[in-house]
């Protein structure tokens, strides 16, 4: 059986999705804006390592 927490997380899936993809489109706009000539494969990857690295920032605290 499942636990509740990932019952709930299984619920929100498509809208973390939706999330990160809106992410990504903001900051291919800003690289748009900043590289008129930009290589969009190069930036993608540079934009997905950055929310990586973003993302391994976060700390959550942890309850006693």
């Amino acid at each position: 059986m499942k636990d509740i927490e990932q019952i709930e997380l299984d619920r929100y899936r498509n809208e973390i999705i939706a999330d990160m993809r809106s992410l990504v489109e903001k900051y291919r706009r800003i690289f748009d804006w900043d590289i008129p000539d930009i290589d969009q494969l190069a930036a993608d990857k540079l934009i997905l390592a950055a929310m990586h690295t973003a993302l391994d920032s976060i700390t959550i605290p942890l309850s006693d």
